[in-house]
């Protein structure tokens, strides 16, 4: 994701979620430097609700590698009062860059050297 852009996944929520902490693991494989914000998100019907969200700043490894940089955080939120239909939603955008796809998710997981992003939530 490069300068500008946003990339969301959602998911689809089974039960009501206490309010607590969100354990975020996103490793990235980072192509040029760039702030990246994230924000999870409460979703019914056309309506989202911010649970959370924080920015980051990354730079590219030494020597132009392919690798992935490690990422986790622990982020609070208040609880989700589920309802059916209602989904989690991860949102990702890049800002103060250059560089086109500046941000990568690590979707190779052990073949990065990283780890497949994960939302761990509060029980």
């Amino acid at each position: 994701m490069g300068p500008g852009g946003s990339q969301e996944a959602a998911f689809d929520l089974r039960a009501s979620v206490p309010a607590g902490t969100y354990h975020v693991t996103c490793d990235g494989i980072i192509i040029g430097p760039v702030d990246v914000t994230f924000t999870l998100s409460w979703r019914r019907g056309p309506t989202d609700t911010s649970l959370a969200q924080w920015t980051t700043h990354w730079d590219p490894l030494p020597g132009g590698g392919y690798d992935a940089q490690a990422y986790e955080v622990d982020m609070a939120a208040p609880a989700i009062d589920w309802k059916a239909g209602d989904q989690l939603v991860f949102r990702y955008a890049a800002a103060n860059t250059a560089t086109a796809e500046a941000f990568i998710p690590n979707g190779d997981g052990r073949l990065a050297h990283g780890r497949i992003p994960s939302i761990a939530l509060p029980q």
